[in-house]
């Protein structure tokens, strides 16, 4: 066969799903309630909250250091929790870690096989582990990933690693994929592709918890996204929802600038001359009714901002904005 730019077609064989009847696609399917993890005594997450419907792509965005690999090895049953409670499809992560990894999909930020083995020998051992069709489906997805099957794992690309990583994440047909930084190191063309193909795994009814460093990549292909500060989720909610909650305002004055502090919760402020402009999170609509009517208020204009604009506001606040909106 002739090898060219891999294409990612999600739900193309095994991968394809349809949600059981009657199932409600509101389900939580993944659950962090007060999760609490300290290391040598300091606290790696702090009370975390994290509810992530069926169905849904989550972004799960945060700076290094602010919790999500821990979070990551929490939800695998790598790790217990010194408190709270962690979940997904409503067993226990820890109690239950063998009995979902049949059911989860796992990539770590860092993959680590042993980089003696082929590619097709890192499937063979690892089906071992798995039930039946884990090898026949770890052998499609790299065939489509590109990867060559005779090459030793020692002898990839950081690109071709992380496809390694990816196959055997999505060969246990899971209904649940736990994603570290899955892009890393893919070219851009597959990266998008890739992401595009999220999508249609969330229509089948699979569960998606990504956690990127591309957030205006994965602003295009998540439904949810929460934002991770030291520990602590200081905003989860739908895609759509979090358009409206955080707003840009702008706006040329003839005299005074308005009092931001009117508006809502004031993320961010700037402006020059009489051009004035701020970021809002929970706008006040009477408020922001009243600005748009002033005397002297020309050319205003209320605007959604981008999830990566939304993550640098936010991140940029001292002070925690603890936020959760109902599905």
């Amino acid at each position: 066969m002739t090898r060219g730019r891999p294409i990612l077609i999600l739900t193309v064989g095994g991968l394809s799903r349809t949600p059981a009847a009657g199932l409600c696609m509101a389900e939580d399917v993944i659950v962090a309630d007060r999760v609490v993890v300290r290391y040598r005594g300091k606290t790696a997450l702090d009370e975390l909250n994290l509810r992530v419907p069926r169905g849904a792509v989550y972004a799960f965005l945060g700076d290094n250091g602010a919790g999500k690999t821990t979070t990551m090895r929490i939800l695998t049953g790598l790790a217990p929790a010194d408190a709270g409670r962690a979940e997904i499809l409503g067993l226990d992560c820890y109690a239950r870690a063998l009995d979902l990894r049949h059911r989860v999909g796992y990539m770590p930020e860092r993959p680590r096989f042993y980089d003696w083995m082929k590619v097709a020998d890192i499937g063979w051992f690892t089906a071992a582990f798995h039930r039946p069709g884990f090898l026949p489906r770890y052998r499609e997805w790299t065939d489509r990933l590109g990867l060559d099957p005779a090459k030793k794992l020692k002898e990839l690309s950081k690109g071709g690693y992380a496809r390694v990583g990816l196959a055997l994440a999505l060969a246990p047909d899971p209904e649940v994929l736990l994603l570290d930084e899955p892009t890393s190191g893919l070219d851009l063309l597959t990266r998008r592709e890739f992401l595009a193909g999220l999508a249609d795994l969330a229509a089948a009814g699979r569960t998606v918890l990504i956690s990127s460093h591309s957030i205006a990549e994965l602003e295009r292909a998540c439904t949810h996204a929460g934002l991770l500060r030291d520990g602590k989720m200081i905003l989860s909610a739908p895609l759509g929802e979090l358009r409206k909650k955080v707003r840009r305002i702008s706006l040329r004055f003839a005299e005074q600038p308005p009092d931001a502090a009117a508006l809502g919760t004031v993320l961010t402020r700037n402006g020059t001359g009489h051009f004035w402009q701020a970021t809002v999170q929970d706008p006040d609509p009477g408020a922001v009714n009243a600005l748009r009517s002033s005397p002297g208020v020309t050319d205003f204009e209320d605007s959604a901002v981008s999830l990566e604009e939304v993550y640098a506001a936010l991140m940029a606040r001292t002070a925690p904005v603890v936020t959760r909106v109902a599905e």
